[in-house]
């Protein structure tokens, strides 16, 4: 009996410390690589899709670029989250805008010398650029590389979002945006681009995609 007891509480230990690693492993969010294989129609070259998604309408963006060029797809997440209301995390952008503080991601990407194409999405906060994508943009080395934006927003359209992607990528390729009308969070709308208008926003991307020559 005593062996048994032994026994039991040496694999209660074990589970316990598998579980420990297991929980770790979940919790990292550097990102390494995770090929996934390219539709048929894509072009070749390692493709990056990275965004940042308050109310998840550019993320669902994110996901139908992902479904037709594959690649490694990446949430932009902060060390220190905004707030959950709405009106807090308006006052702390605009301060950060002000004093041109760059958030720190908690989002770490290896490797990202090996990408060819680097998709960037994000909604438009103020009419500007969000400042964690700004910290992505700055944060790393996008010489030689192509880079395609992508926004959604609450109506007022892209505002200078797209004209600072090409400014802090000065010597990448950067092609020509996509934008579409997202949530609007002051309004009580959060995600809008799901069933119908998700598959209309697919048609419209797709023929984006093609427009800039990234599909076949």
């Amino acid at each position: 009996m005593r062996v048994t007891a032994f026994m039991m509480h040496a694999l209660l230990t074990l589970v316990l410390l598998v579980g420990a690693c297991s929980s770790s492993q979940t919790e990292s969010v550097q990102v390494t690589d995770e090929p996934t294989a390219k539709p048929g129609n894509a072009l070749p070259g390692k493709v990056l899709i990275v965004y940042l998604s308050r109310t998840n309408n550019t993320k669902a963006l994110a996901e139908i670029i992902h479904k037709h060029v594959g690649g490694t797809l990446v949430a932009l997440d902060l060390s220190t989250p905004y707030p959950a209301n709405y009106q807090a995390t308006v006052q702390q952008v605009a301060r950060e805008n002000e004093t041109g503080f760059l958030p720190p991601l908690k989002t770490k990407i290896d490797s990202i010398q090996t990408y060819e194409r680097v998709f960037v999405g994000f909604p438009t906060w103020g009419m500007q650029l969000p400042p964690p994508m700004k910290s992505f943009l700055r944060q790393y080395d996008f010489s030689g590389k192509t880079i395609i934006p992508f926004n959604s927003n609450g109506g007022y359209g892209i505002g200078s979002t797209f004209d600072t992607v090409k400014q802090l990528c000065p010597n990448s390729n950067v092609l020509e945006g996509f934008t579409i009308r997202g949530g609007s969070e002051r309004d009580g709308q959060l995600l809008v681009i799901q069933g119908d208008k998700a598959k209309e926003a697919e048609t419209t991307i797709v023929t984006w995609l093609r427009k800039i020559n990234v599909l076949k």
